[in-house]
């Protein structure tokens, strides 16, 4: 009588630092695209808020990107922005442990792959330091662009991309606006 050949589960995955830049990640990739022939990596954004929602659970920050988009849209340039900004959303987020919160800031995003469509994502920065868990599928949205100012505040004039946020803002909305902070 033969014994049947055990089933074989697959070799362990070699879990390393993520090899490909974040942009893969990203499901709505294509506006950063179009604005940037490289998007940079996410060394030395200024992290200026963090939105946790329940309902996600997701989890949202608010970045200045390190350099301008080489294909700026005309009236960015004309207007005399100097700086982007963008929301990147985290779904499916657990594990959320943070030490240390003081934005704005200049802080290192690393993303790193870990099992079953899930990335772990570390935030380090002089004065910012966290990190979870979340689904390896990042949303980026609210698009837009502003002149920085001394203060490194980012309250001023600005542009928005997208056609819904340019006709409702011409500025960064107040916190409590969830349209805004909430969705994408």
């Amino acid at each position: 009588m033969k014994i049947p050949e055990m089933a074989r589960s697959p070799a362990p995955r070699n879990i390393t630092t993520m090899t490909h830049p974040w942009i893969d990640l990203v499901r709505n990739s294509d506006p950063l695209a179009a604005l940037y022939s490289t998007v940079p990596p996410l060394n030395s954004v200024r992290l200026r808020s963090i939105h946790l929602n329940w309902r996600g659970p997701a989890l949202t920050l608010r970045i200045d990107l390190p350099s301008f988009p080489d294909n700026a849209p005309a009236d960015w340039i004309e207007s005399g922005n100097d700086t982007f900004q963008c929301h990147l959303q985290f779904l499916a987020v657990n594990h959320f442990k943070m030490s240390a919160w003081a934005p704005p800031t200049l802080a290192d995003i690393s993303i790193s792959p870990t099992h079953d469509h899930r990335i772990s994502v570390s935030v380090t920065g002089d004065r910012t330091i966290f990190s979870f868990d979340g689904s390896d599928s990042i949303l980026v949205g609210h698009l837009s662009a502003f002149t920085a100012c001394e203060s490194e505040g980012d309250t001023g004039p600005r542009n928005f991309l997208g056609r819904v946020d340019s006709r409702r803002f011409t500025s960064l909305p107040n916190t409590y606006e969830k349209t805004f902070y909430e969705h994408l």
